[in-house]
């Protein structure tokens, strides 16, 4: 659901690309039947579309904030995600003058590379594609400058989106015109390449640790206690008391480490310390931590969980 369009020349060059994303959701099988749908032309704008998955009981949630094209330097880039069942798949064009490389990812893992100089490149679905083509065709110049190729692209994008809901008329766009050989141009690519990849690399490290980070904080509170006995009070101190934990009961600190093993002591505070006697039990009663029998409400600064 993209549309980028990369013009590279001796002078510089430029890049455009459409913000428009859509989530689906529903049916798998109608949510393929609407893309494919949408990827021959079947369908014309948004009221189609919308109408379209309405039919099909799909819910569509659709947004013109995506970030397609960026700069980094003295290079542009543009990335389209690419569907794979079974990992994050990217492509992109990375862009100055006299000069591109097209690298296509799985992860952040580099499977593709394509090289090239003076062109026109489009990045896209099938039909994006071919109505681009047509348009640059019909409305190219040959003697033409930078700023006026940038203006006769954002123009042609939206066009293009005026005939597909696929991309939106919102676009990004970057101009870039350092003095370059293709020599020099390809080696500021490489070296750009090789450390935006970098950051991907590590993007992804810390985004599977935070995954990983958050699955196990899921998996700790369904083990947070909400009913039943915690222990048994073993001393008292004024207002604090000592509670002996259970057999199958734990306590852990807000950053979930483990402070306290079964039969290990926490300690805890009683609003009425002075009718808590050693030897009472503590327990969880519809989620109110408290001496059990006495209603005698209890504060602690630990989370309580089963094993």
């Amino acid at each position: 659901m993209s549309l980028i369009i990369t013009y590279v020349s001796s002078k510089g060059c430029v890049i455009v690309g459409d913000k428009r994303k859509i989530a689906y959701f529903g049916d798998r099988e109608n949510r393929k039947k609407l893309e494919k749908e949408l990827y021959e032309g079947k369908i014309k704008n948004e009221k189609e579309l919308r109408k379209r998955a309405e039919e099909l009981g799909i819910t569509l949630n659709i947004r013109d904030d995506a970030k397609k094209v960026r700069s980094i330097g003295d290079v542009v880039i543009g990335e389209v995600s690419l569907k794979t069942p079974f990992e994050a798949k990217r492509r992109r064009i990375y862009a100055t003058t006299n000069a591109y490389q097209i690298v296509e990812l799985v992860g952040s893992n580099i499977t593709k590379l394509e090289k090239g100089e003076s062109s026109i490149i489009i990045f896209g679905n099938k039909i994006t594609k071919e109505l681009t083509g047509k348009l640059l065709k019909k409305r190219w110049k040959k003697k033409t400058n930078l700023k006026e190729v940038s203006k006769l692209l954002e123009e042609v994008l939206e066009e293009v989106a005026k005939k597909t809901p696929t991309i939106s008329q919102e676009h990004d766009k970057f101009i870039k015109t350092p003095r370059l050989d293709k020599r020099k141009a390809h080696k500021l690519l490489r070296e750009t390449i090789v450390r935006d990849v970098k950051v991907l690399q590590k993007w992804r490290a810390t985004l599977k640790m935070e995954l990983i980070k958050k699955s196990e904080q899921i998996k700790m509170a369904s083990k947070i206690i909400k009913e039943g006995e915690i222990g048994q009070v073993i001393n008292i101190d004024e207002d604090k008391i000592e509670v002996k934990l259970s057999p199958k009961v734990e306590a852990y600190n807000i950053k979930w480490k483990k402070v306290a093993k079964p039969g290990e002591n926490v300690l805890m505070i009683a609003e009425k310390p002075g009718k808590v006697k050693v030897g009472d039990l503590v327990v969880i009663e519809k989620e109110n931590l408290q001496i059990k029998d006495k209603k005698i409400p209890l504060q602690c600064n630990v989370i309580l969980c089963k094993i």
